[in-house]
């Protein structure tokens, strides 16, 4: 694919500064009052259960009618105010709410217990919280927690006033990542760290003001705040909340809300694609055979001329998941096999990648929809530089990145901010891979995870399960290193399997016949790897395995659960 120049999105700022805000960003509340002052009349959010509907200007009143709530309640700027349960327009109205109080918030995943969010309001200092009414009275380790209920919090006001005035360079949010243990690490985002990531997104994606955007991930993840709701604030498009990762729920929240952004996580993709193409194989070979020729005859066209045929070839297809007015779908969180993003662009619709991590707030790379790269999980964003350190002879090395979205550091963890954070700020992202010389990267895996086979060759777990993502006879995978030869110190690779439930009917639950089939499609994977990449180690489970809220496996816990067996 060609190469792209970048888009300039942020350029109507130039409109607002020095009149609305100063410097080169403006702050989370600047930024929202600036985009009432574009689109008044937009809707803003949309949920479905509550039905609510708001727009700019009347979600900009709630959200100080909140402001002024808390300012009444003594809360005062710097100090830390949690929000946690399932995606709403009142946990929005709440996120934004602190903010424009001046005070920093704290996202916590609603799945954890009660005392995992004690341990974090403990140690983050957290002064006050929204909840689910249900968990309202539950966290026994905080007294003195100021608790509201998160369903009351379009009804919440107090008496107007003057509303504290926050700098770029203010913390706005703390985020605890995912499988923290030990000393908590709470990512400290800075207001211009949030707002600068939100517009140079925009640089490799073209967001519009009538874009309906799609929030089915959790909303205490750093991708789904900022990839649709900051981007879909900035622009004055709309965010419909999905609630259930239900596929029947989620088509029908697509077809009912008129998205045309859907951002999910490989997983779901790979789901929906693996569904889709069974279907289409039931009707026959010829059928199949048809409908795969004119996917590549679609591909080709889109690649050399830039039109999209598939969108019209294959509407029947699409309508079977309610794509088929869908403008784009975007995924990260982790990686995606190239089938699977090739498969959805021959189909008509544009699909792109991208790449970061929860301290760079989170987005440092993002595909062209225009100059896509297959293989690439994205092109780097204006502004962000990137360099690979201690590359080995295939130019793959640790990723290192530095720019207006890093993270100022972790919250009261000097030593792990150390750890990842130099005096320059140069972040690394524990990630390995390369990059070419047009600025796109390449992921190999992440270093904590090379399993170091025969004859010293580093192998990455997640390069390993790719193949596997696609089979509809399996649900999760997960690769993990064992120690094949103790005296000589070798480590082989195992893969942990759960079979698909539909699989498993389709068996009548006989585990000979599953676990004969699953070898074989083990089999069929090692034939076209690598001698270095072949599995030696099979273990079928029938319990699902641990994952974190945005679908990725938790390798560490699963290393521990499967360490005997």
């Amino acid at each position: 694919m060609k190469n792209v120049a970048y888009r300039d999105a942020w350029r109507f700022l130039d409109d607002f500064r020095g009149k609305e805000f100063q410097g080169e960003w403006p702050t989370i509340p600047e930024m929202f009052h600036i985009t009432v002052l574009r689109y008044p009349d937009n809707l803003a959010f949309h949920a479905f259960e509550p039905d609510v509907k708001l727009t700019y200007s009347e979600g900009e009143r709630k959200i100080r009618e909140v402001a002024y709530f808390l300012i009444s309640r003594g809360f005062r700027p710097g100090d830390k105010i949690a929000v946690s349960g399932h995606n709403s327009a009142e946990w929005v109205i709440a996120y934004f709410g602190v903010i424009f109080a001046g005070c920093v918030i704290v996202p916590l995943d609603p799945s954890l217990k009660s005392s995992e969010i004690g341990t974090f309001l403990s140690f983050g200092g957290v002064k006050g919280a929204f909840l689910p009414s249900e968990r309202c009275g539950t966290i026994d380790s905080m007294p003195g927690l100021a608790e509201f209920a998160l369903e009351d919090v379009l009804s919440l006001s107090g008496p107007e006033t003057a509303l504290p005035h926050a700098s770029s360079s203010d913390i706005a949010a703390l985020l605890f990542t995912s499988g923290t243990t030990g000393v908590p690490k709470g990512v400290m985002l800075t207001h211009g760290n949030l707002v600068s990531d939100c517009f140079l997104t925009q640089a490799n994606l073209d967001f519009r003001s009538t874009d309906i955007i799609y929030a089915i991930l959790p909303l205490h993840h750093a991708y789904t705040m900022e990839a649709v709701v900051y981007i879909s604030v900035s622009t004055g498009g709309t965010v419909v909340f999905g609630r259930k990762l239900a596929m029947s729920r989620i088509m029908k929240e697509i077809r009912e809300g008129g998205v045309t952004i859907f951002m999910s996580v490989p997983m779901l993709y790979n789901k929906m694609i693996s569904a889709l193409m069974d279907g289409v194989r039931k009707k026959g070979r010829a059928v199949y055979f048809t409908v795969k020729l004119m996917m590549k005859l679609s591909g080709a066209i889109k690649a050399l001329t830039g039109c999209n045929p598939g969108r019209r070839m294959f509407r029947h297809l699409l309508e079977k998941l309610s794509f088929e007015n869908m403008r784009m779908c975007i995924s990260g969180g982790g990686p995606l096999p190239a089938s699977t993003f090739r498969m959805f662009n021959e189909l008509g619709v544009d699909f792109v990648q991208g790449y970061g991590l929860t301290e760079a707030s989170p987005i440092t790379h993002v595909n062209p929809v225009e100059a896509f790269r297959v293989e690439s999980v994205g092109k780097k964003l204006p502004m962000t530089e990137v360099r690979i350190a201690d590359p080995d002879s295939d130019g793959n090395g640790l990723i290192m990145i530095k720019g207006p979205m890093v993270m100022m550091g972790y919250y009261r963890n000097p030593e792990a901010t150390a750890e990842v954070l130099s005096s320059d700020g140069w972040l690394n992202t524990g990630d390995v891979g390369h990059q070419d010389k047009d600025g796109y990267l390449y992921l190999t895996g992440r270093a904590r995870n090379i399993i170091v086979t025969e004859g010293g060759k580093n192998v990455f777990p997640e390069e390993v399960e790719d193949p596997f993502q696609l089979y509809s006879e399996i649900d999760q995978v997960c690769v993990l290193g064992y120690m094949a030869d103790k005296a000589m110190k070798k480590e082989g690779i195992r893969i942990i399997i759960v079979p698909s439930e539909s699989f498993i009917e389709s068996r009548n639950g006989r585990k000979e016949d599953i676990e004969k089939r699953l070898s074989e499609i083990v089999d069929a994977v090692n034939r076209s790897a690598t001698s270095s990449k072949r599995i030696t180690k099979i273990t079928v489970s029938y319990e699902p395995l641990p994952m974190t809220s945005t679908k990725k496996v938790k390798r560490e816990e699963v290393k521990k659960l499967f360490a005997d067996r």
